[in-house]
């Protein structure tokens, strides 16, 4: 901080008061201010209230200063802590990835509530930070779990969430199918690309910073939708399931594209709005006498 700004927030509740100050045009600059001094006071939230006549150090007020001036410019929280938060686990953040959003949270939960095999074996397409991989394993033990991605900064950040984690799950870098080599899948998961390259929201909040590769899909968004409803039948085993996270507006077309391909029990369910967020279908795959007759 500048001179003037160190004389104006030595204290916690000046540091606040002047933070909520610079963030006004943020959707919550209160919140925002005390989960940023918190970090960089390395104490919980809570500390903030129970000592607001607390000073801080000239390289306290420093990095705060740095921070709420970087989310001020619109860097996102999840960057700036190098964290955030899904399905209650911590996962470390950075720019090579998306930000996991509480939305796909709606996937995982339908996730589990397919009737699958004790110890499944799941494949998530696209992982980024591991989310929905990491969630699925939080919660099921005994699954085979394999997360892949493209980007090696991806899997590299994926597999430091697996392990701080302590969860069983394997990344490795695959662009789609094309390094997969396991056709016996029970579940296959994926948050892909679906965002058409003229959406005005690209240009609005977080994902303005965000990379992408991992949010833009030719064909009104719908390619990498298209491509792995298409190959997704190859890698099931009958029966087995594929789940995608999409666009709010794009239900009753990935919903076509899975009829397109065979499957079955085709549907759409809803994100905490309301909104038709991910689409399921289960594969029909080929009876052991159909195959026998090729």
């Amino acid at each position: 901080m500048a001179d003037k700004q160190h004389s104006a927030v030595g204290t916690v509740a000046q540091a606040l008061q002047w933070a909520v100050t610079q963030l006004s045009e943020s959707s919550s600059p209160k919140l925002d201010a005390e989960v940023l001094l918190a970090k960089v006071l390395a104490k919980q939230r809570s500390y903030l209230f129970t000592w607001p006549e607390a000073e801080l150090t000239a390289a306290q007020q420093q990095q705060f200063s740095a921070w709420v001036m970087q989310r001020q410019a619109g860097q996102p929280m999840a960057y700036l802590l190098g964290e955030r938060e899904f399905w209650s686990l911590p996962l470390a953040t950075n720019p090579s990835t998306l930000i996991p959003r509480a939305d796909t949270e709606c996937l995982v939960e339908f996730a589990l509530s397919l009737t699958l095999p004790a110890t499944a074996h799941v494949l998530d397409l696209g992982t980024g930070t591991g989310a929905i991989a990491l969630a699925l394993a939080s919660e099921r033990e005994h699954w085979h779990i394999q997360g892949i991605d493209k980007e090696a900064a991806a899997i590299a950040l994926a597999s430091a969430n697996a392990a701080r984690l302590q969860l069983p799950v394997s990344f490795s870098c695959s662009d789609w199918f094309s390094a997969i080599t396991n056709q016996g899948f029970d579940l296959i998961v994926s948050n892909p690309p679906y965002i058409d390259a003229s959406d005005v929201h690209l240009q609005q909040g977080d994902v303005r910073f965000e990379p992408r590769s991992a949010l833009v899909a030719t064909d009104a968004g719908l390619a990498d939708l298209a491509a792995i409803v298409a190959q997704a039948p190859s890698y099931l085993k009958p029966q087995g399931w594929l789940v995608v996270e999409h666009g709010w507006q794009q239900a009753a077309a990935v919903r076509q594209l899975m009829v397109q391909q065979g499957f079955t029990a085709v549907a759409s369910g809803c994100d905490y709005g309301g909104n038709e967020r991910y689409t399921y279908g289960q594969c029909v795959g080929q009876t052991t006498e159909e195959a026998s007759n090729e």
